[in-house]
This record gives C-alpha cells, sequence and structure tokens, in this order.
C-alpha cells in the first residue's frame, strides 16, 4: 500500500469545513497549528508539500456578514476577495514559527487546460519546491464563475499534483474513506480501504453528500482520484477533523488508498509521446548526444524549425538525418524559436527584448 512515509512530493488539500469553524467563529485555529506540525514534519524527511487550500469565500463571508445559504455569484466572489487575504496570512503565520515560507497561488481549473499558462504554473511551483517554500494554492474565485458554482478544490488539487508530478496527493475531507454506501444512513455500509480499478460499481458508490461549508461531494473525490491516478499519483481519502490529521494518516489512520499503476514522471512522459506535434525542431550532432544523456534542449543545438506552433505546444525532435529522436513541449513559440536558433541561452533577452528561460525544451518535457 502507499504510504505518506514514500512521499517525495506531496499535495494536501484541505476542505471549509476543516478550516473554519462551523459556528461561524471564523478559523479553527489548534487544528491548522497541528497541521503545521505535520507539514514540518513531513519537510523535515525531505518531503516537498503543496497545500490545495479551499476557504476564503466561508472566512470572508464571515466577515461580511452574509448569509451561508444561496450566496450570489457577486456575493462570493466579494466574500473571497475579502477571506484570500486571511487565508494566506492564516497559513503564514501557522508555518511561520516552523521556519517555513509559504507563497499564494491563485489559479483556476482553467490554467490547467491552457498550455501557455500551464508551463507558467509548474515553472512556478517547481521554483518555489527548489527554494524551500510551501506554496499555498487556492482558486481564483474573485474572477470564476463555473468552478465556484460546479466544483471545490478536490479536482483542482489532482490538477495541481499533475503539474508538479506529485507521487501522493491526500484529499483530508470530513469522511474517513469511500464507503460501499452512505454511512450515516446505511450502518451495514463499509468501507473500501484500497482501490486499485475505478470502476463502474466504485462510481456507484459515490453520494453527493456535503457538509454545507464545503461543495465537494464523493463524486468529485473519484473524479479527483481518476486524473491523479491516471499521471502517476496516489491518492488518498482521509478523516481530516482530527488534530494533526497527516500524523495521524501516517501511523494508519482510516482510509481510502487509490492507487496509481506507474510513477508521475513516466506517466508524463507517456502523455508527451502520445500528442501530435504541431511542429518539427532539427538539432545538431552535439545536442542529440546531449539529449541522449538526460539533457534539456538548449538554442545552441538548434539548427532548424519547421512549422507553426504556440508556447507549450507538442514539437518533434529530429536528428540531423531526419531521424526523429524525441518528443517535447516548446518553450517558445515558433518565432521565437527561429529568432534564438544556434544562439547561447545568454543571448536570449537581447534577441527577443525579454528575459527568457534558458531551454527551449526542458528535459522534464521531453520524451526520447
Amino acid at each position: 500500500m502507499a504510504t505518506l512515509s514514500a512521499a517525495k512530493r506531496l499535495v494536501v488539500k484541505i476542505g471549509s469545513a476543516l478550516l473554519v469553524a462551523r459556528d461561524g467563529s471564523g478559523l479553527r485555529q489548534a487544528w491548522l497549528a497541528s497541521l503545521a506540525a505535520d507539514i514540518a514534519g513531513l519537510r523535515a524527511t525531505g518531503t516537498e508539500v503543496i497545500v490545495v487550500s479551499s476557504g476564503s469565500i466561508a472566512l470572508g463571508r464571515n466577515v461580511l456578514g452574509l448569509d451561508a445559504q444561496d450566496l450570489a455569484l457577486e456575493q462570493s466572489q466579494a466574500a473571497a476577495a475579502v477571506g484570500q487575504i486571511r487565508l494566506a496570512r492564516a497559513y503564514e503565520e501557522a508555518l511561520g514559527p516552523h521556519g517555513i515560507t509559504t507563497a499564494q497561488v491563485l489559479v483556476t481549473l482553467e490554467d490547467s487546460g491552457n498550455r501557455r499558462r500551464y508551463l507558467n504554473s509548474r515553472a512556478t511551483l517547481a521554483q518555489l519546491l527548489g527554494l524551500g517554500v510551501v506554496p499555498i494554492v487556492n482558486e481564483n474565485d474573485t474572477i470564476a464563475t463555473d468552478e465556484i458554482r460546479f466544483g471545490d478544490n478536490d479536482r483542482l488539487a489532482a490538477q495541481i499534483a499533475v503539474t508538479v508530478g506529485a507521487d501522493h496527493l491526500v484529499l483530508l475531507s470530513d469522511v474517513d474513506g469511500l464507503y460501499t454506501d452512505n454511512p450515516s444512513i446505511n450502518k451495514n455500509a463499509e468501507r473500501i480501504d484500497i482501490v486499485k480499478d475505478i470502476t463502474k460499481e466504485i462510481e456507484d458508490m459515490a453520494g453527493d453528500a456535503g457538509s454545507g461549508l464545503s461543495k465537494g461531494g464523493m463524486k468529485t473525490k473519484l473524479m479527483a482520484a481518476r486524473t491523479a491516478t491516471g499521471a502517476g499519483c496516489h491518492m488518498v481519502i482521509t478523516q481530516g477533523a482530527v488534530e494533526h490529521p497527516l500524523r495521524a494518516l501516517s501511523a494508519g489512520a482510516n482510509a481510502t488508498w487509490f492507487l496509481a499503476k506507474d510513477d508521475p514522471h513516466r506517466a508524463r512522459k507517456r502523455w508527451i509521446e502520445a500528442m501530435k506535434p504541431r511542429g518539427r525542431i532539427m538539432v545538431d550532432a552535439g545536442a542529440v548526444a546531449a539529449l541522449g544523456q538526460g539533457k534539456s534542449l538548449l538554442p545552441a543545438g538548434v539548427s532548424g524549425i519547421e512549422g507553426e506552433f504556440g508556447r507549450g505546444e507538442p514539437v518533434a525532435v529530429l536528428a540531423p538525418d531526419g531521424g526523429v529522436i524525441g518528443k517535447g513541449l516548446s518553450r517558445y513559440t515558433s518565432a521565437e524559436a527561429r529568432a534564438i536558433q544556434g544562439r547561447r541561452s545568454a543571448d536570449i533577452e537581447a534577441i527577443l527584448g525579454y528575459p527568457g528561460r534558458a531551454a527551449l525544451i526542458h528535459r522534464d518535457d521531453m520524451v526520447i
């Protein structure tokens, strides 16, 4: 079974019902402090952690005195604008005493569908993790529409896990796993400890029950599981209301684990390999040798560009003899690539008029 002890890069999703008291009194400070201690403990063992947190609307609603039921869209967005400041500050104050720097990252599900924005998100989050920061990710509810009305952060957490190549995703929930039926109604319902395949039978077990503060039901969690496990990331649903929820999970707390069949690196490579190239990049012999050693493709090794493609779109990589040696996601448009081909990475800013990325195709975005 997957365990948190094996996690190298972990995404933790926090729902509003866990973070914000039901009586409208604000943050559950003691619980958040215990979660921060858990995160600090994981980081001490070398695990990188990203937090995907709901709560901005619930916090802002309390401040503005808005009724919890049937908020109009503009009221939800106003509440999010007020609550987002408080949410970011809460995590900063909880993690700061552990010597952990936090960063606020606002995204929407739409960001993962746009290749350019996807690459930007991936690069930013990777840089933050490389600098030892714990990113606090939330939907940009002040401008989102469909995200507020139809979903919560379960799917977003799965998308973030895919984006950063996480190997574990934890959904801290108000239930301790997936049951064969609604346990609050059917006392004979049984929790499923391990799910290896998300079959129709598994999907039929999911209900729509929510807590009133959070909008996610089991169906959204199964959607998240499909996304995460398909990208090589194990996912687990466990009870989050207890103090030190991650420590409890590591100690064997009740949970449902959804197992991935592959690791994130290989899954991502397969995804890129299946794409249809929008253009072709010819490289010299030196670049072929470098790529064979697992290095990124730099502009200096490029001898020609064919086709028209945008940033983040798939391209084929060709050796001097014309044979295809790989595929990758370009970090530049075809016009930009033509302008910098054969040039040193240090010259990119002078040529394009703005700073660029050193690699034309990063090794993480390439299959050889």
